[in-house]
């Protein structure tokens, strides 16, 4: 159903928009975490680290193509704020058509560099095969990644984030019955765990286009909308490369994070793959209620509505702190029970004890990320792209540098810290930057 958000209270319009968002996003997360729960439980400590080197580099790839969607759907926003159909209808097909062939370009290129990659990371030896072989896989299954992000967020542009729920909610039942099947039961391996992904993200994206095709007409491309169109594609390259590049350099610097993680050993990889999966519970939905920001700023920039701009980001705010209370409190109470799901057998203890004591401290420092992406969501709203590149830029840097002193003398936990100092920063740009802006836009 689309929603209108240039007119009603901005509580109502942001909770049940990102509401939907949330529920995605942790359904998206837990059949990442059903293949990272399985793989270490039935193939092994060697395959959850496996799995754990590869998350960072995929998330390089997937976050940076679908950039573009994100950057295309504020496009998409303000179209439909502005009650423009037919450019809403071409900006999807513009995004569409030039994102596949990138997306295709990168997935090609990233299966041939991977000997390489790996090698950058320090991978050990002990897991360099099986970690090949999961990556190229998860390689080949990005273009299916990037067409359900690109219909996903033509959905979400005209204010429906429930019908894209209902899809990863298909996606992520079909990933959990398959790997219980296929590696639970009948003993296969980790070639299995990244198929049986791929086959999730698949279905996903062939659910959405057959429901937009069907069901929602005003955001299909006509037949003579097919097509690249230059004058779409300067403002789509605008905003969703600059956007694309932010949301890249996140995954460097967990690259950069997990080079560190690696020379300290199988264990302490294993241990962090895990709390990265919990990590994941807790920002993902703090990123949902700011995805919600950002459409309806960008609903109510294309409406010129510029008194519901301001009044909409103070709640959204509040939003995400009160998402922050939430799950700190849960994080801080079960961290042991969850992170013992992820591990079994000799070592798992020490595993478990790691991982608990870097969650103690980051059960308080999520309060830090619930703020800047909130930030983040007003600033993509506003179409002020560059704004949120540079506060990432400065929070990801820092970041990979504390982590860089802090985990050799400090082990795991100084990566907690390093993240912390990173997001302390990125909110002393972000807020004064906020009341410039508005001062500025008269907001």
């Amino acid at each position: 159903m689309m929603r209108d958000m240039t007119k009603g209270a901005p509580l109502g319009h942001l909770f049940l928009y990102a509401v939907p968002l949330l529920l995605g996003n942790w359904l998206q997360l837990a059949y990442n975490a059903v293949d990272s729960i399985i793989a270490g439980r039935f193939i092994g400590q060697d395959a959850l680290a496996a799995e754990g080197v590869a998350g960072p580099v995929m998330n390089l790839v997937i976050l940076a193509i679908s950039g573009l969607c994100i950057g295309a759907g504020v496009l998409m926003s303000e179209a439909f704020g502005a009650k423009r159909t037919d450019r809403l209808q071409e900006t999807l097909a513009t995004a569409l058509l030039f994102g596949a062939v990138l997306c295709c370009g990168a997935a090609a290129l990233g299966c041939v560099l991977t000997p390489w990659i790996l090698r950058a990371l320090a991978v050990p030896d002990a897991i360099f095969g099986i970690t090949a072989i999961y990556l190229r896989i998860t390689f080949l299954g990005a273009p299916f990644t990037f067409f359900y992000n690109a219909l996903a967020a033509g959905l979400k542009s005209v204010g429906d984030s429930k019908t894209p729920l209902k899809f990863l909610a298909f996606s992520a039942v079909l990933n959990a019955v398959l790997d219980l099947i296929l590696i639970g039961g009948l003993g296969f391996g980790i070639v299995c765990s990244a198929v049986t992904t791929v086959a999730a993200e698949a279905a996903s994206a062939v659910l959405a286009a057959v429901y937009m095709a069907r069901r929602v007409p005003e955001l299909c491309p006509g037949r003579g909308q097919w097509r690249i169109r230059r004058d779409l594609l300067g403002p789509i390259l605008r905003y969703g490369s600059v956007t694309a590049l932010q949301q890249a350099v996140q995954p460097i610097c967990k690259v950069l994070i997990q080079g560190q993680v690696n020379a300290l050993g199988v264990e302490a990889i294993a241990a962090f793959n895990a709390v990265t999966r919990v990590d994941d519970f807790a920002f993902t939905p703090e990123q949902s209620i700011a995805t919600a920001i950002t459409t309806y700023i960008a609903q109510n920039r294309g409406a010129q509505q510029n008194e519901r701009i301001r009044r909409g980001f103070a709640v959204g705010l509040r939003l995400e702190l009160g998402y922050w209370l939430l799950v700190g409190c849960v994080t801080l109470a079960f961290r042991r029970p969850i992170l013992s799901l992820f591990v079994a057998g000799e070592g798992a203890a020490d595993v478990v004890a790691l991982g608990s004591e870097y969650l103690g401290y980051m059960a308080v420092f999520y309060a830090l990320p619930a703020l800047t992406n909130g930030f983040q969501g007003f600033y993509r709203g506003m179409g002020k792209m560059t704004t949120t590149l540079i506060g990432t830029c400065m929070q990801a840097g820092l970041r990979a540098a504390a982590a860089a002193v802090l985990a050799p003398r400090v082990g795991l936990q100084g990566i907690a810290f390093a993240c912390a100092f990173g997001w302390c920063v990125m909110l002393a740009f972000e807020v004064p930057y906020y009341f410039w802006t508005c001062k500025k836009k008269g907001l």
